[in-house]
């Protein structure tokens, strides 16, 4: 799927999937309960238990089943892909944690168990990984994870604590590039893995609603102006493979954008069924007009960047 076809595919469900279900018994159900629900809570935790241990148990039996075991050891990747996985981990935690204090929040929570049990799911569930990985003799627990899932993490429940409101999203984009054909095992050999594994392509952003910090002002509440940051040039994540396949020297370099986004979950509707859609899709940045500076010093405009 094209990034295009990508597109078309959210724009389909923003507008589709309210006349499949339709705004009765799927608005009532999604719609937040003002007092505590104990047979939703007890669903929430179940389900994110269940869900949670099944894909622990798939990625042992999927991933770690297969290499051999090891005392529990740490590693240092920090230097690695250009911190690009790192940032990967932020924008994971992050979300993970706003989907779970959405979760308890539908079903009546406190605000300050909401906090507590639902945003730092994220945080439980990566660190769950790690201590897998720090099992495993081919890798290790990195503290540098650690780290960054704690720093997506805080960057959620901080601004629910100072601001209550989300004022800085992470949002996530992908195009394809040829490295991923260099080494296809590691970079993807279909589009649905190299939107996870293949770096280059990979564009990490913080979308900052202006609005929110200017609210006297007329900027339209769900305009963002966003700040990304990805790397090119790799292979491997470190320098050990030359990649003057693609480029004149063997060279790796970051890469900083400017851009204009929207925060979907601004846009005013009265359907939750809608509200939850943009939830979901307020994770990925929109395209739009770009100002690019890399690490190289060579400055780019992109009439659109995915």
């Amino acid at each position: 799927m094209k990034p295009n076809q990508l597109l078309l595919t959210v724009f389909f469900c923003a507008i589709a999937l309210p006349n499949v279900f339709g705004q009765g018994k799927l608005d009532s159900f999604l719609k937040p309960s003002d007092t505590l629900n104990l047979p939703r809570r007890n669903t929430v935790i179940i389900s994110e238990a269940a869900v949670s241990a099944a894909v622990l148990v798939g990625l042992n039996q999927v991933w770690y089943a297969d290499y051999p075991r090891s005392d529990f050891h740490t590693i240092n990747d920090n230097a690695e892909w250009l911190q690009m996985d790192k940032a990967g981990h932020v924008f994971s935690c992050y979300h993970l944690g706003s989907f779970g204090k959405d979760a308890l929040a539908w079903s009546g929570v406190s605000r300050k168990n909401q906090l507590i049990y639902g945003s730092t799911m994220g945080f439980a569930f990566m660190s769950a990984v790690e201590v897998m990985d720090g099992y495993s003799s081919n890798w290790g627990a990195s503290l540098g994870d650690v780290a960054a899932n704690a720093a997506g993490t805080a960057l959620f429940v901080s601004q629910e604590m100072v601001w209550k409101e989300q004022r800085i999203i992470p949002k996530f984009s992908f195009h394809t590039t040829p490295y991923a054909s260099a080494r296809p095992n590691v970079l993807g050999s279909s589009l649905d893995e190299q939107i996870l594994k293949d770096y280059n392509g990979q564009t990490y952003w913080l979308s900052v609603n202006l609005h929110s910090f200017f609210k006297e002002t007329k900027i339209p509440k769900w305009f963002n102006v966003a700040i990304g940051y990805g790397a090119e040039g790799m292979i491997t994540g470190n320098e050990e493979l030359v990649n003057t396949v693609f480029l004149t020297e063997s060279e790796r370099f970051r890469q900083y954008y400017l851009s204009f986004d929207a925060d979907l979950t601004k846009i005013q509707t009265k359907s939750h069924v809608l509200k939850t859609i943009f939830q979901i899709f307020n994770t990925i940045k929109i395209p739009a007009p770009t100002f690019e500076i890399s690490g190289r010093g060579d400055f780019k405009f992109h009439y659109l960047y995915f």
